[in-house]
């Protein structure tokens, strides 16, 4: 019987962790995030905490992956933490809203760089982003290594194309253009905090991915010192360039015309060098190309360990006898995502049905370290440091955002729960 290769290193798990959140967000939610907040300091505040916020995560989860080093992560921590029914649920939404969800939203801003170069019909612009999803998917299927290697490259590639726009922003340095006094530019009908939270759909979507190498966790040499330090490398990383890059928005471009802006990079990088949008546009597009498929390789790992399981389909838990991989948990993964991108279509919408859903299992993930205190004295080779401190920011942050989304934005919110709902029928299918 075919098994796992165990073939991830450090090195590429943080490239893939690092990968998994530069994709789009950080092109294109700057916009919605200045509509929330329109001023320097408190975006940059934004950031700020939202790099705090993630690397308090990975903290957390980096304990979480030292004490079940298995495939799945996420998945396994919920199934071990509350029963087979939580981790069900995980493997259900992240199949049919948030990893799928997520290659919806990349795959149809791709097609939206895309058209910079390429004139697309509507109908165009979906058969692009439904090809992006079937080939990447088919290049993931030929092994991990092909996979380590894919996200090395790509990762690499997007990391130098932002230094290049963080040195041209600072070059460009004009403090006077910068406004730091605080709370006197949100709007009057909304409070401070509802406005930050807000402003978080963007941040959370644009720092999420770093997870995604635990569901990698069976691949992995060494995974539990390897995956501690994949996570923490990557959130560190990330944040230092998203503060970076957004401080060079600001010095590129006014306040206003960010908050305007679809296509932020692009407009930004125009100000400064002829046709240095269509420059930054094809970059962009390769990043979002190389997380596109980051996100192809990582979540079927999670259906792969529920078929073992025993909580769905069979079929899924059966590894290529070639490549060694899930084949079939790709494949399935691959029509769903397809499926979503002909329902919906819109960027933004997307990313608020999937960021939401995400970022409730996120909680109760992080929540499942005191069940395993409790339960044990074990202590694993990574433990987080200053607990219960550490867990409960991590935990009151995103339960906050969990509670104003579901209050300020209940179409796309509802859509998700009702998903996680029809979940539990199935679940009593499968047993």
């Amino acid at each position: 019987m075919s098994t796992l290769r165990k073939d991830l290193t450090v090195s590429g798990l943080s490239m893939i962790a690092i990968g998994s959140c530069i994709g789009s967000g950080i092109f294109l939610t700057p916009s919605s995030i200045a509509k929330s907040l329109p001023h320097h300091g408190l975006i940059l505040m934004a950031w700020i905490l939202g790099g705090i916020v993630s690397f308090c995560g990975a903290m957390v989860f980096s304990e979480l992956s030292t004490r079940y080093p298995n495939s799945g992560g996420v998945y396994v921590y919920l199934r071990e933490a509350y029963g087979n029914l939580a981790g069900f649920l995980y493997g259900w939404v992240i199949l049919l809203i948030i990893n799928t969800g997520a290659l919806a939203a990349l795959s149809v801003a791709l097609a939206d760089y895309m058209s910079f170069f390429i004139e697309f019909s509507h109908r165009g612009k979906m058969i692009f982003s439904v090809s992006v999803v079937v080939v990447l998917t088919f290049v993931n299927v030929l092994g991990v290594n092909i996979s380590q290697i894919f996200a090395q490259v790509f990762t690499s590639l997007k990391l130098l194309a932002l230094l290049a726009l963080i040195l041209l922003g600072l070059f460009f340095l004009n403090v006077d253009k910068v406004e730091w006094s605080a709370f006197d530019a949100i709007p009057s009908e909304i409070s401070p905090l509802q406005a930050f939270l807000l402003a978080f759909v963007g941040v959370f979507w644009s720092f999420g991915g770093w997870h995604h190498t635990t569901y990698l966790s069976g691949e992995t040499k060494n995974p539990q010192r390897t995956l501690p330090r994949a996570m923490l490398i990557g959130t560190a990383v990330v944040t230092l360039v998203y503060v970076l890059t957004n401080m060079a928005y600001m010095n590129m471009l006014p306040l206003d015309e960010i908050a305007a802006s679809n296509k932020v990079a692009g407009d930004a990088l125009n100000v400064v060098i002829s046709n240095g949008g269509k420059l930054i546009t094809l970059v962009i597009a390769i990043s979002i190309f190389g997380t596109i498929g980051i996100y192809t390789m990582t979540a079927p790992r999670i259906y792969h360990a529920m078929a073992k399981d025993g909580v769905f389909f069979k079929k899924l838990s059966v590894i290529h006898p070639k490549f060694r991989t899930p084949h079939y948990a790709m494949l399935i993964q691959m029509v769903w995502a397809v499926v979503l991108i002909l329902l919906w279509g819109s960027f933004h919408k997307i990313i608020t049905f999937v960021t939401f859903m995400d970022i409730v299992f996120m909680a109760l993930a992080a929540m499942s370290i005191f069940v395993f205190r409790k339960r044990s004295d074990d202590k694993p080779l990574f433990v987080t440091p200053w607990y219960p401190i550490i867990p409960i920011f991590y935990v009151l942050v995103t339960v906050a955002f969990v509670f104003n989304t579901l209050f300020s934005l209940p179409v796309e919110t509802v859509a998700g729960l009702v998903i996680l709902l029809l979940g539990i029928p199935c679940y009593m299918y499968f047993k």
